[in-house]
């Protein structure tokens, strides 16, 4: 709820002040360029840094008799003013070492204070200072709720600058920019406020000079100016401004004002008269207008210009990715009462609504009653079958705004019937937390005693078409139902570009139990053990999805025999050297973890294939345990010579089966509660738990390892899980 508070303030305060704000963002990027227009001109002495007051008035003193004042801009331009020797009144530039004039200030440029004018009062005198100085303080809100955001978004301050992930151009940059331009933007945003305070004398800026006891001047001893010690101590560039005496009475003195105070000094002696220093309000204001400004530094004034710029972006980027956020809202045409698919989304900038929108459609075209909503929408539906979850994750590991309720709702809405569900989760590989809140919903509904898993979770990399439509194909198949993506989504499944010759298959002794079926591709096609060989038995719509096994260079299935399958018998009914065409499909999130010293490999039935894949593959220095499950050693027997030769070789570190149908009746959720001090040391030392088999005993091994991973590690299964430390691939 936290996230949304400050998500709905940054858009309220976006919309309550963009005009103001575009017009304040043009005219700032145009009087950024003043202070560096100024700073061309040559009137800045070379040697102004090493000079004192002391190098500086007597030298103009002498040349100048007429001089009245001398100024220092924020160019540190010197300007004099007085009387020349013809007694007309004179204001240059000089330098102050030499005392050579340098020109005559030019007139103020109509075109910049036109622009000055705007935007400080809108032409509106203080009617319009008001509504400049409101856009100021409602910028300051925005940065800082946009900081807030920024950080919610990458769990703490610490994580501030980690990289970002590009999902479209307008949340890409506003985020990159943002962060960029973040201190610039405050600092404008600040001074541009305090300096409107100031200006309605909200805040008190005025000082008053102390008297002169003229009694108490002294006028002896004599000094030379040059050995003043206030002069041979203050440098040129503390200097606002020195007035010089009228006269050469000692009543008369020099008035400095330096950049925190104002002092008067005797001419005579070089004693201090009277010295005050300017309130910290007064200090303050100047520094405003510097920052705000950047009068005194080039580089700064080029920063504020891009800075202002930045905000007109941040207008555009900003409205983009709300009207983004909110064009994929779906439109139902049923009710969530009269509803039998349920799709519940979570998106952070809209674009997983895209992908929902395609199921509804595609649902909805078949005659099937569809409801959509956000999962923070969760409710009743009485009527429902089958729910779909196509949830993002936020930031690192955060739900999406419109899914952070969706655990309570859960929890007080248990349904009224049996519904099969599955969850597809959309993320990326850049963050640490991959798809962390998909498998935390997952997790939560596995324990629903009204929720039935249809397939296991799926993860979509980077918003992948090809990984979304390898869902939706497996998804219908098992809830009945055809699904003909569009291409923009989705690559043609039906397509089999690859050839396979069949060099092995096994016979059958026990009916319906489960065969091994040996392939060699023809042609040099790049897979691995855990990829998927994607056939269609009937040359149509329907596809088959099979994990495949990689041994001795060639693709080994284990497949069991159902009676009327498809599949099955298709595949069955093939002879040595049969051709056949599929497709393999990568499943990278299932291959074997290259970098884990420790794997732990789970499986239950024919999930073994992929899993004799990866056990064919040198060890090296890694441990490889393999827990089994099957009904009984009869079911175990076609793989159980390669599991001992493995054993010999030390290419498997252990073997634990469990038979659930003779002997002890044992599942492998039992092996692995019996062994639950490998599996925590596995988890603690980045090893990897993979699980290959039924979602029934997904959902049982996962419920252990919840356990496990909440009392023992003190993280939850969901965080090892966006982590890549537990994979799944079930059916």
């Amino acid at each position: 709820m936290t996230i949304s508070i400050w998500r709905y303030s940054h858009l309220a305060l976006a919309v309550s002040s963009f005009i103001l704000l575009t017009l304040a963002s043009v005219t700032g990027v145009i009087l950024a360029f003043k202070p560096i227009q100024e700073k061309i001109n040559p009137y800045r002495s070379d040697q102004f840094e090493a000079l004192y007051l002391s190098d500086v008035i007597p030298q103009l003193r002498s040349q100048y008799p007429g001089i009245t004042k001398l100024s220092i801009d924020a160019n540190q331009f010197v300007q004099m003013k007085g009387t020349d020797q013809e007694g007309e009144n004179m204001l240059v530039f000089v330098d102050p070492k030499t005392g050579n004039l340098l020109g005559k200030p030019e007139a103020p440029s109509e075109f910049f204070e036109w622009v000055t004018a705007l935007h400080r009062s809108l032409f509106l005198h203080e009617t319009g200072r008001f509504f400049i100085g409101l856009t100021s303080f409602l910028l300051l809100l925005i940065t800082i709720s946009g900081t807030v955001l920024i950080i919610q978004r990458q769990r703490g301050v610490r994580r501030f600058l980690t990289r970002i992930v590009r999902e479209n151009f307008a949340q890409y940059y506003h985020v990159v920019l943002g962060r960029l331009s973040l201190i610039p933007i405050f600092l404008l945003a600040l001074t541009g406020t305090y300096l409107s305070l100031a200006r309605f004398e909200l805040i008190d800026t005025a000082y008053i000079l102390p008297d002169v006891d003229y009694d108490a001047i002294q006028d002896g001893p004599p000094r030379d100016a040059t050995s003043f010690d206030i002069f041979k101590n203050t440098p040129l560039s503390e200097i606002q401004s020195v007035d010089f005496p009228f006269s050469e009475d000692v009543e008369d003195y020099y008035t400095l004002q330096l950049k925190d105070r104002a002092l008067h000094v005797n001419q005579v002696t070089g004693e201090i008269l009277s010295e005050v220093k300017y309130p910290v309000s007064v200090v303050l204001t100047e520094w405003s207008v510097d920052l705000h400004t950047g009068r005194t530094n080039a580089f700064w004034a080029i920063l504020l210009a891009l800075a202002s710029g930045n905000i007109l972006f941040f207008i555009y980027s900003g409205f983009a990715i709300t009207l983004k956020r909110r064009s994929g809202r779906i439109k139902n045409n049923f009710t969530a009462e009269e509803s039998n698919f349920i799709i519940l989304t979570g998106s952070e900038n809209g674009s997983t609504f895209r992908f929902a929108q395609e199921i509804y459609k595609q649902l909805l075209q078949q005659g099937k009653k569809v409801y959509a909503c956000e999962l923070n929408d969760f409710q009743e539906f009485p009527k429902a079958t089958h729910i779909i979850v196509m949830t993002a994750t936020y930031g690192l590991g955060n739900p999406p705004t419109n899914a952070a309720q969706f655990a309570i709702k859960l929890a007080a809405r248990p349904q009224v019937r049996q519904i099969h569900y599955s969850v597809v989760g959309f993320g990326s590989h850049a963050y640490p937390d991959f798809c962390k809140f998909a498998f935390e919903v997952d997790n939560l509904l596995s324990r629903q005693d009204w929720a039935t898993p249809l397939v296991e979770i799926h993860t979509i990399n980077d918003k992948s078409p090809q990984e979304f439509g390898q869902w939706a194909s497996v998804w219908a198949q098992h809830a009945g139902v055809t699904l003909d993506l569009s291409t923009d989504l989705g690559q043609d499944q039906h397509t089999c570009p690859h050839n396979f010759t069949v060099t092995e298959k096994t016979v059958l002794t026990v009916p319906l139990d489960a065969f091994r079926l040996r392939l060699r591709p023809e042609g040099p096609y790049s897979y691995a053990s855990g990829d998927l060989l994607a056939i269609y038995p009937g040359n149509d719509h329907r596809e088959r999805l099979y994990s495949i096994g990689k041994v001795a260079g060639e693709i080994q299935l284990s497949i069991k025999l159902h009676p009327g399958g498809l599949g099955s018998e298709y595949l069955y009914g093939l002879q040595v050297g049969d051709r056949i065409h599929g497709r393999i499909d990568a499943n990278p999130h299932f291959h074997f973890p290259e970098k884990a010293r420790q794997v732990v490999m789970v499986s239950n039935g024919t999930g073994i294939a992929p899993f004799l894949g990866m056990i064919d593959e040198e060890a090296g220095d890694r441990e490889r345990y393999l827990y089994c499950g099957f009904r009984d050693q009869a079911s175990f027997s076609l793989y159980e010579s390669s599991i001992r030769e493995h054993l010999n070789t030390g290419n498997l570190a252990s073997f634990r089966l469990a038979r659930s149908r003779e002997g002890s009746r044992q599942y492998v959720k039992d092996l692995l509660a019996q062994d639950q001090e490998l599996i925590v040391e596995v988890l603690k030392n980045n090893g990897v738990i993979m699980l290959c088999g039924s979602l029934a005993m997904q959902q049982d091994v996962v419920e252990l390892l919840d356990g496990l991973c909440t009392t023992i590690l003190g993280k939850t299964v969901s965080y090892y899980q966006s982590h890549g430390q537990i994979l799944m691939d079930c059916y």
